[in-house]
């Protein structure tokens, strides 16, 4: 699925102020190569309905074996004290290691030989927790994924030479003759599996990640379809960064695929837009969805109009860069293919007019496009009755409870076209009407 980097920032994938985005919170790698290919994955979407099942089965295997996962054997550390073991240079060992030429490299290269025997160490740890990986995988059904690193774990630990270290207690004292042997059986003739070996427990310990978080949220896996005709389906659905957030129903299909969203500010309409988005976005990924249920199809493209910035570098205003932003959209989902197009507060940089007739043209146009999904919030509420003649609009509004100055958010969302007004009103709340008075 194609998706920009405004759409990764909108959806808060990944923000400037990481803990504030969503890879924070779905991170729980323990490795630093776990955490660049989490990143990587929640990064790129994927393209085909097969490859997102069978990242939803690597993530559901995942999650029945994380209470047994060896993170007591392989560590963070572990994987870097093998790394820095092949950067580092070493003395060449003796060819054939007995008592004594073990014994005088012990002596005349003690810095070595410390090297060496700490990674012994770490290397029978690391190889008694892939073995460890290797049965909890067997005793799950495999997706295709899995099978191929199963395979891999297998092919690389079953050498003869591996299962003696790996048989290895790791309190156990080894001579010298014994650690230069392991080490340069691993120096000279197991660099090129060992990392291969690593790159394997990091991208394990990727999805693992996803695992942790599907369980940790409580998250429901969506079914998802290759659909000439674009739908999504979702009851309960919420947005996963509140900490008490409300759940919204949402149907979207080729006979009613544009919402057309109203509400006061602050009432909803922005977390409403971005969590129906970060549901869809999650599902490309494969991972479980923060909703009771969810079905949708296939997407080829999401794309996001929500937080625009005007570019003084570039002297652009805030409303040329929506007006770039709109357009570029245009182009991209004219190709008559399936894309999901969320659009926050259109035309907010000028003035009512002008945006009025800017944003009518432009969800006139939007709405022949039988292809593609669209939820559109505004505050243009006068627009919304002109747009009545369209079938394809679903009217959505978020209800504002306003008395004696009070002002109330259900953050439930109603059938139809919201007409408050309540700018005013905060204004007044928040004493500077007061203030102004007083100058």
């Amino acid at each position: 699925m194609q998706v920009d980097k405004t759409t990764l920032t909108d959806l808060s994938i990944f923000l400037n102020d990481e803990e504030q985005s969503v890879f924070h919170h779905f991170n729980f790698t323990q490795t630093n190569g776990g955490r660049e290919y989490f990143k990587y994955i929640l990064g790129n979407p994927l393209d085909s309905v097969k490859a997102i099942q069978d990242a939803q089965l690597t993530i559901q295997a995942l999650m029945q074996v994380h209470e047994k996962w060896p993170l007591d054997l392989i560590t963070n550390g572990t994987i870097m004290m093998i790394e820095k073991f092949y950067e580092t240079a070493i003395d060449p060992y003796p060819k054939q290691p007995d008592i004594v030429t073990s014994a005088i490299y012990k002596i005349l290269h003690s810095s070595d030989y410390s090297i060496t025997k700490y990674t012994i160490t770490h290397a029978i740890s690391f190889l008694k927790g892939m073995r460890q990986i290797l049965n909890l995988i067997d005793a799950e059904k495999k997706s295709a994924q899995l099978q191929i690193w199963y395979d891999q774990i297998e092919h690389f630990v079953e050498k003869p030479i591996l299962k003696e270290i790996e048989k290895i207690d790791k309190d156990e004292k080894l001579s010298p003759k014994e650690i230069l042997y392991y080490g340069n059986y691993l120096r000279s003739h197991f660099k090129r599996s060992i990392f291969d070996l690593i790159d394997i427990f990091c991208k394990l310990d990727a999805y693992m990640s996803m695992a942790i978080a599907c369980k940790k949220y409580g998250f429901v896996f969506p079914s998802i379809e290759d659909s000439a005709q674009p739908f999504v389906n979702a009851k309960g659905l919420y947005h996963l960064l509140l900490p008490t957030p409300v759940a919204y129903d949402i149907n979207l299909n080729k006979t009613e695929n544009f919402i057309f969203l109203t509400g006061a500010n602050m009432g909803g309409k922005s977390t409403y837009i971005k969590a129906i988005g970060l549901s869809v976005y999650l599902a490309h990924v494969g991972m479980g969805v923060p909703a009771k249920n969810m079905q949708l199809s296939l997407f080829d493209g999401l794309l996001s109009n929500i937080q625009v910035e005007d570019n003084i570098f570039k002297g652009q205003s805030y409303f040329y860069n929506e007006v770039q932003r709109i357009k570029k959209t245009i182009e991209k989902i004219s190709d008559g293919k399936n894309w999901f197009i969320l659009i926050d507060e259109l035309f907010k940089g000028t003035n009512i007019q002008d945006a009025m007739k800017c944003s009518t043209a432009v969800i006139e146009g939007l709405i022949k496009m039988k292809h593609s999904l669209f939820v559109l919030s505004t505050h243009l509420y006068e627009i919304g009755e002109g747009l009545k003649q369209y079938p394809n609009i679903q009217f959505r509004y978020f209800e504002t409870n306003m008395s004696e100055e009070k002002i109330e958010f259900s953050y439930h969302i109603k059938e139809g076209i919201s007409n408050d007004r309540i700018g005013y009103l905060i204004l007044k709340r928040e004493g500077v009407t007061k203030l102004l008075e007083d100058l």
